[in-house]
């Protein structure tokens, strides 16, 4: 069914402002739910693998709301330790906890009359969950530490890549919250699912990456689009992004080849098999075959862990190196400073 003139002129808007791209009929029934909830005040529920650009959504509901001149609050759940999530999410009041030494807002607070968006919520804790059940019911909450109530107006769209249908069953998410949340339902799918759409996605952030270092783009071959489309993305759009990003930064906007793209594909990891030990061994045995997918694997990403461990290491170290400088500089300059103020002798 071809899309009418003010349907294109909408999804045009979704690329060029929110970066959402696609002609896939995933994508396309995407951006019909999303058109339609929009405008509402329903809490939204996003879901799909790591990704998939569960915040663009988001950002995209807020900025195609009636709140759009109000605040976008993002709070990544699973980001929070446990301790502090209810004290972020809410604010707390003078002592109520060590180190507490003022009153503080939360994002709640910080997202009145706009839209807080709640990434990972699979990862609230239970007691977390009761408040905001009762924020969703009502608009009120507590601070930590006071029994104040707050009043407060701001919509929810909430994300995860886990299944809380799942979590639910186990307990370990509350029911009457899971309903809440799923007013209306978005799910996103996977890269792999739609690889007719990895062209658009290419050029898009390509372009993107060219008008950044403000560098023309000479395109992709059609060879270099068919490679892009069998990769198996593992994670998402935002792994193609990434790699796009680095190919077009890296080659100066230069026209993209198969034999040119190969040199940034990373080697793929072999496939990891889990082997549960039997129930009367007490001592983890490991295999001894040195040739074992499972064991290269695990090489593979301690090596990885460890170069990036190194790296953060660098890092601290050349801002430590600069701080160190700047600290020289200050000391040198005082000093000079002094020198010139310090006044003569009489003697």
């Amino acid at each position: 069914m071809a899309l009418s003139k003010v349907e294109k002129n909408y999804r045009q808007l979704l690329q060029l402002k929110y970066g959402i791209v696609g002609e896939s009929q995933q994508i396309q029934e995407v951006i019909d739910t999303l058109e339609q909830a929009a405008p509402t005040d329903l809490t939204v529920l996003i879901t799909g693998e790591t990704g998939t650009g569960k915040e663009v959504f988001a950002n995209a509901i807020h900025g195609l709301s009636n709140r759009r001149n109000y605040p976008f609050v993002s709070v990544n759940c699973g980001a929070i330790p446990e301790t502090l999530l209810e004290s972020e999410l809410f604010g707390h009041e003078k002592g109520a906890f060590t180190g507490a030494v003022d009153s503080r807002k939360g994002f709640f607070e910080a997202a009145n009359k706009g839209t807080i968006f709640l990434d990972e919520i699979g990862d609230m804790p239970i007691g977390t969950q009761v408040k905001l059940l009762r924020v969703l019911e009502n608009g009120e909450f507590s601070r930590l530490g006071s029994t104040s109530i707050q009043k407060v107006d701001v919509r929810i769209v909430a994300a995860t890549n886990r299944e809380l249908e799942k979590h639910v069953s186990e307990g370990t998410f509350r029911q009457d919250l899971f309903f809440r949340l799923n007013s209306v339902r978005i799910k996103l799918p996977p890269l792999r699912s739609h690889p007719q759409d990895i062209p658009f996605l290419a050029e898009h952030f390509a372009e993107k990456v060219c008008d950044k270092i403000n560098s023309d783009f000479m395109g992709f071959s059609k060879d270099a689009l068919s490679i892009l489309q069998t990769l198996p993305w593992q994670g998402n759009i935002r792994e193609l992004k990434n790699m796009i990003e680095t190919v077009v930064t890296l080659e100066k906007g230069a026209f993209i080849t198969p034999e040119l793209l190969k040199k940034y594909i990373p080697p793929a990891l072999p496939e990891y098999k889990f082997e549960p030990a039997a129930k009367d061994v007490s001592l983890v045995r490991l295999q001894s075959d040195s040739t074992s997918s499972a064991d290269n694997a695990l090489i593979f990403r301690t090596l990885l862990d460890i170069k990036s461990d190194i790296a953060d290491m660098k890092r601290a170290m050349m801002q430590l190196g600069a701080s160190m400088s700047l600290i020289q500089e200050d000391i040198e300059e005082i000093k000079h400073r002094d020198d010139k103020i310090k006044p003569e002798s009489g003697f």
